[in-house]
């Protein structure tokens, strides 16, 4: 049995809570602690970076929901695991007014087990995706999957700001409280009953050790080099995560209000090419999802260069548009990709769906952290040397060199798949 389109939404629900409540440690409490407490931003980018960096873990769970033949409860446990954390890095907030040290080791706790959480049910949820899901639903079930996290993202961001005026620590604890039970409580109706109609219910248990079982996935050759083409794709895709508004103000001299709005309209531009990929991809059949994938390379890297391009002429009225357009580009690559994961999830050693999920998850989260890193490190280190456009254009056209040969990487390692006819589907 194939997910249907409602059971696809449902799973789309666990993904906008997992975006619910890591948003409130992306947003929320890191500007408490920056304009609040007067903390270095340095804090809580290190936090967050803790955050990834644990989710290296991410195989670990991919094998366990493998062998332990239920996905639902590490989905579900996940969860339950990154509310406590959300919940716990709310509390080291208010603990680090009044001690830094207690507060920081509680903050430290809480995002660890916030990366445990997003590790363990992110993992196992995508790994459903991928063995439920028709191959022609795909394209379509990503892109619905990465909207409803992105809107859950939106949805909590813009509320717990409404509500949190004026702040308190009580009214701080007693939101985040409500938004992380929510999303166990949401997560727990949406899961149940899902993976018993779609998977087969008589597998036995697998004792493979972890490392073995690891190692077997890795000595698939399509396996480790889309490892590989996650790691370099993603790391391109998260360089300029924190020198885009940077840019913008110290280059093209917008305000914080106009440089908040220049990453409004690229995420505008993100969902865009997420939607036309799903459509185009699913509804119309136009191209396989190597062909996706390579095109969002492509146009992101001429992105890339058209923008630290205009750096060198001051043509501040090209800035938006050409943000825009490098959000349609990641778009469009971004669920493209997520859509040849789950494609390639089934290639190989059966019952290691979960494991190959969490190795390019793994590299995914490895390089959001990385990616950011170096591409402001790089910036700060030319800004002393060089104009301050031409530093940031040569982060960018870097970046966008890197997408060029992720691009070359995608023809060589992703099958040119055509999508099957609606027909074909079972279940419906």
């Amino acid at each position: 049995m194939a997910l249907s389109w409602l059971q696809i939404i449902r799973l789309g629900l666990v993904q906008m809570c997992l975006g619910a409540i890591v948003v409130l440690t992306t947003s929320t409490l890191n500007r408490l602690m920056v304009v609040e407490l007067s903390l270095p931003a340095v804090l809580p980018g290190l936090l967050v970076a803790l955050h990834y960096g644990i989710q290296i873990t991410r195989p670990n769970w991919g094998f366990k929901s493998d062998a332990g033949g239920s996905r639902t409860r590490w989905i579900i446990g996940g969860m339950l695991a990154l509310a406590l954390g959300g919940i716990g890095a709310a509390f080291g907030v208010i603990l680090l007014e009044n001690s830094f040290a207690l507060g920081l080791a509680v903050s430290i706790l809480a995002y660890a087990l916030i990366g445990l959480g997003v590790g363990a049910s992110g993992t196992s949820l995508l790994a459903l995706l991928a063995t439920a899901t028709h191959p022609q639903r795909r394209a379509a079930a990503a892109t619905i999957t990465w909207l409803m996290m992105i809107a859950g993202i939106a949805i909590t961001a813009g509320t717990v700001g409404a509500f949190l005026d004026p702040y308190s620590p009580a009214l701080l604890m007693q939101i985040v409280v409500i938004v992380a039970l929510g999303a166990v409580a949401l997560t727990s109706l949406a899961i149940w009953g899902i993976e018993a109609r779609v998977t087969a219910q008589t597998q036995e248990r697998d004792d493979t050790p972890f490392l073995e079982g690891l190692k077997e996935v890795w000595a698939e050759r399509k396996a480790r080099n889309f490892t590989i083409f996650v790691f370099l794709s993603m790391t391109a895709y998260f360089m300029q995560e924190l020198i885009l508004e940077p840019y913008a103000g110290l280059v093209f001299d917008f305000t914080p209000g106009q440089s908040t709005k220049l990453s409004g309209a690229q995420n505008g531009g993100v969902f865009l090419g997420m939607i036309t990929v799903g459509i185009c991809a699913t509804g119309f059949r136009l191209g396989s999802l190597k062909i996706w994938v390579m095109g969002g390379c492509l146009l992101s890297a001429i992105a890339l260069m058209f923008i630290a391009t205009i750096g060198q002429t001051g043509a501040a009225e090209l800035v938006v548009p050409s943000v825009v357009f490098l959000g349609f580009a990641n778009g469009a690559f971004a669920v493209a990709a997520i859509g040849s994961m789950m494609q390639l999830a089934g290639d190989g050693r059966e019952r290691r769906e979960g494991t190959r999920m969490g190795l390019w998850g793994a590299a995914q989260a490895v390089a959001a952290g990385f990616g950011g890193l170096v591409g402001a490190a790089a910036v700060d280190l030319m800004r002393t040397r060089v104009a301050d456009a031409d530093a940031f254009g040569t982060v960018f056209l870097f970046e966008g060199l890197l997408f060029l040969i992720a691009a070359f990487m995608a023809f060589h390692i992703i099958e040119g798949r055509n999508m099957p006819h609606a027909h074909a589907i079972p279940g419906e």
